[in-house]
């Protein structure tokens, strides 16, 4: 069997792109498909297969200003050449399912979230582009809209990763889904001993506007409570601008340090809204309790009073409170990585294998 994967970029490895190296393990005879390839920024196992990118790849500084030639994205999916895969899996988060499969295969869309930049936080993007940004943005982004929704009629089956993102799949393109949620190594994962506990709060993640890592850092100024933040992103600057004696700003760190910080902090600070959310998994493998807001991903994968606590509203003020409510929160590790367990890779594995099995068995009884 032929099989083509189709990935929205290749610039660096964040969840969309663990997915890809999962998939990549189900199917290692399958090509890949994408609009901007970086191969020092991918991981050995995507670069074992075979890469062809769009023309996107060839257009001035495209490594880095991928997301300038978004209007483009549409045209350059129905050039790429399917002809002869019997399966293609797309990875929409960016435009990737909009592909023209031969007649006769299955495709199948693994939706990390319908483009939320003209969907759901369309007005956020903007309100946060530059001058010239939001003079092209609406018309722009209605076209993207219109090719958006015709083009998932191109879809045979739709998977989401959540059912947050389902919701999105139905209400955006009037289509149903089956979640099945993305794999996370969980077993990459260690629990410190009590000695080891640190007297530290951590927050973990790219630092963008849309997951709020300022509302974190203000709310621990505010509590003069040790908060270490890692990752890095367009805000970094800025919060290490606002970040107060008591916060410490790692930036972005290797994943043994990552892994350590998990195991030994007192728990994960989650301040934003996410599609799915590998963070608190990760943390959550780690035997660490996670106070998140109660939106999104987070609250399909952390239990309230057993491996973490929620706040309902994005303020500093709520998640002060959050952070005293751990207080009452009987925190045992192993129960902590015993729930995350359920979101590992094999999970992922096998509800995948059986759901295109099934679709394929009966394309085959349909002929």
């Amino acid at each position: 069997m032929k099989v083509a994967i189709i990935h929205y970029w290749l610039v660096g490895m964040r969840g969309g792109e663990k997915v890809i190296e999962a998939l990549c393990e189900m199917y290692p005879q399958a090509d890949i498909f994408t609009h901007v390839y970086v191969p020092e920024l991918v991981s050995d196992r995507i670069r074992r297969h075979r890469i062809i990118p769009s023309y996107i790849n060839s257009l001035p500084r495209a490594a880095r200003m991928y997301k300038s030639y978004l209007p483009l994205m549409p045209l350059a999916l129905e050039q790429l050449d399917l002809r002869g895969y019997d399966l293609v899996i797309s990875s929409e988060s960016g435009p990737s399912k909009g592909v023209i499969p031969s007649p006769g295969a299955l495709h199948v869309c693994y939706c990390h979230t319908p483009m939320r930049y003209i969907w759901n936080m369309y007005h956020d993007y903007r309100d946060s582009a530059g001058r010239m940004t939001r003079l092209l943005m609406p018309p722009l982004s209605h076209y993207l809209r219109m090719w958006d929704v015709s083009s998932a009629s191109r879809v045979d089956s739709f998977v989401a990763n959540s059912a947050t993102v389902a919701n999105r799949i139905q209400r955006y393109y009037g289509r149903e889904s089956v979640v099945i949620h993305p794999p996370v190594d969980t077993d990459a994962f260690s629990i410190a001993a009590p000695s080891e506990l640190g007297d530290y709060y951590l927050m973990a993640g790219e630092l963008v506007s849309y997951k709020r890592p300022d509302l974190a850092v203000r709310a621990f100024n505010e509590m003069g409570l040790k908060l270490v933040v890692i990752g890095s992103g367009e805000m970094l600057d800025e919060i290490r601008r606002i970040a107060g004696p008591t916060i410490s700003v790692m930036g972005s760190q290797p994943f043994d340090v990552l892994k350590k910080h998990y195991s030994r902090c007192r728990a994960l600070i989650f301040p934003g809204e996410e599609d799915f959310g590998m963070v608190p998994v990760e943390a959550m493998a780690s035997g660490r309790p996670v106070v998140a807001f109660a939106r999104g991903g987070a609250t399909e994968t952390v239990a309230k009073g057993v491996s973490g606590v929620f706040f309902g509203e994005q303020t500093v003020e709520a998640i002060c409170k959050a952070v005293a409510s751990l207080a009452d929160l009987e925190c045992d590790p192993y129960k902590i990585a015993t729930h995350a367990r359920q979101f590992g890779r094999e999970q992922f594995f096998n509800k995948m294998r059986t759901h295109i099995d099934t679709l394929l068995a009966k394309r085959l009884a349909a002929y």
